[in-house]
């Protein structure tokens, strides 16, 4: 395990922890301080606070099967309540820096799939059945043993994998890569900009936020990239107030040149009263007799692989990006991580706020120098607060937080070169995991992909003796995952 270097000139002293609370959570042991941890729980928050606004917004925006909504002001409350309790809980038990909130993708698929089938109280039931599950698998060891029977070479592809996605995910944030229009009938997905130049405001604070990070990080600056977001925000406020450039959508019109998500203003309101009406709000079984036992089995299914594979790749990408990993490619207290994500998935159903799952936004924490748990009770906390302080957290916008996951992906490409490259049985999986993740935008995708293709390869190559048991079983699940739509059309 590395030790970071050391900060004022005296390196921590592995051997002898400073006190209790740096011997229970190895602020020491890890090579790390209480300063590199706090500012690591700081740039942890600001990467990801966005889920606080984003969350509501898409669960807030779809109806049940009943054609009911759920209050935006409630779904907020909850999702910071959650996150932050969480957040601190993997922080006490996981003691690794991997923070965790409502997980995007599995939001949407409970939002708009699930929730239309039944009502909401039913569909959050079945998000605290998945998360049960899950931990049911990690206290039997099943997913810890399907975690570790992962090539090491395959769980350093993940880690890369996931960086490219980071970064593809802030580039797309901050609207410095977009979506070709379909009604320009060109076989181009995506341009730089808007019409292929950096016609606004709020793409030249993401770029200068982006090269002073980059400087910082350059000349060694400690906090380089929790200056470049706090840094880029100040610039926002001073454009928006100086500009009055307005969102990226204005009464339902879109307008391009608009701030992504969050508009840069000093809020009028610092402190709000939480609404906490939505927690305990689910119901485990209705949905069995409503949407058809089958219906239900493949949503199941489909949240249980989604937060399965995605926290066992964030894991392995934060530890990866920390130095933080055995030599089996394992992160300390395995087990105990994987059981808290679990927690999470169930605690997001109780509360209505779908599935919490590990953040691998949390890497730009372990790479401001967070290495234990401390760095969680710092992001915790400030979830905790932005229950009361919710107008604060609408301050930072896309354009500003999203440099932290650019330069956080580069961060995690480095690890790229430790891929035997020449041998083609590892090379051919470990590519296709990197590049399906950012192109399919999605963890599990990339991570399916390449364990099938590692098991085929294998299988022609007569090396069937190679692979860990457990992998075929996985490599079948996943077959299944992928065939999920042509399954569902023959059998509902």
């Amino acid at each position: 395990m590395a030790v970071a270097p050391p900060e004022n000139g005296t390196p921590p002293d592995p051997a002898h922890p400073r006190n209790g609370f740096d011997r229970y959570f190895e602020i020491s042991a890890r090579g790390s301080t209480m300063s590199r941890e706090v500012r690591g729980g700081l740039a942890t928050f600001f990467t990801m606070a966005y889920i606080v606004v984003l969350n509501p917004l898409i669960i807030g925006g779809a109806v049940d099967g009943d054609g009911k909504k759920l209050s935006i002001a409630a779904l907020a409350a909850a999702t910071a309540l959650v996150a932050g309790l969480m957040t601190i809980l993997m922080g006490v038990v996981g003691r690794f820096p991997l923070a965790l909130a409502a997980g995007l993708g599995v939001n949407a698929l409970v939002a708009y799939e699930i929730a239309p089938e039944m009502t909401w109280a039913d569909a959050m039931g079945l998000v605290v059945i998945e998360g049960l599950i899950i931990a049911v698998l990690v206290l039997t060891g099943l997913r810890t043993a399907v975690f570790r029977s992962v090539p090491t070479q395959m769980k350093t592809a993940i880690g890369v994998g996931i960086g490219l996605f980071l970064t593809i995910i802030g580039l797309v944030d901050a609207g410095f890569v977009r979506r070709v229009p379909d009604v320009q009938n060109t076989t181009v997905p995506v341009s730089l900009g808007i019409g292929g130049s950096l016609a606004s405001w709020p793409l030249l604070v993401f770029v200068v936020g982006l090269l002073l990070t980059i400087v910082l990080m350059v000349r060694r600056v400690k906090g380089a990239i929790l200056i470049g977001i706090l840094g880029s925000t100040v610039v926002a406020i001073i454009v928006e107030a100086v500009a009055n450039i307005g969102p990226s959508f204005v009464d339902g019109k879109p307008n391009p040149k608009g701030w992504a998500l969050n508009v840069p203003e000093l809020p009028k309101t610092w402190v709000d009263v939480p609404d906490l009406s939505l927690l305990g709000n689910f119901n485990l079984f209705d949905s069995w007799g409503r949407a058809g036992w089958v219906v239900v089995l493949m949503f199941v299914f489909t949240l249980l692989i989604t937060d399965f594979f995605d926290t066992m790749g964030t894991m392995v990408a934060v530890g990866q990006e920390g130095s933080m990993l055995d030599e089996r490619g394992t992160p300390p207290r395995a087990k105990e991580i994987l059981l808290v994500d679990s927690i999470a998935a169930a605690a997001g159903g109780a509360a209505s706020t779908s599935s919490n799952t590990s953040y691998i936004e949390s890497a730009a924490g372990v790479a401001e120098g967070a290495r234990t748990g401390v760095a969680n009770l710092v992001t915790g906390g400030l979830f905790l607060l932005a229950m009361f302080l919710a107008p604060l957290v609408v301050v930072v916008p896309f354009e500003a937080a999203s440099t932290a996951l650019v330069v956080v992906g580069f961060l995690m490409m480095t690890a790229v070169r430790t891929i035997d490259w020449s041998d083609y049985e590892i090379a051919i999986p470990a590519f296709l995991t990197i590049v399906l993740m950012p192109f399919t935008y999605s963890i599990s995708n990339g991570i399916g992909a390449g364990l099938i293709t590692y098991v085929v390869v294998k299988l022609v190559k007569g090396k069937a003796r190679e692979i860990h048991p457990l992998l075929y079983g996985v490599a079948a699940l996943f077959v299944l995952y992928f065939l999920r739509g042509p399954i569902e059309s023959v059998v509902l």
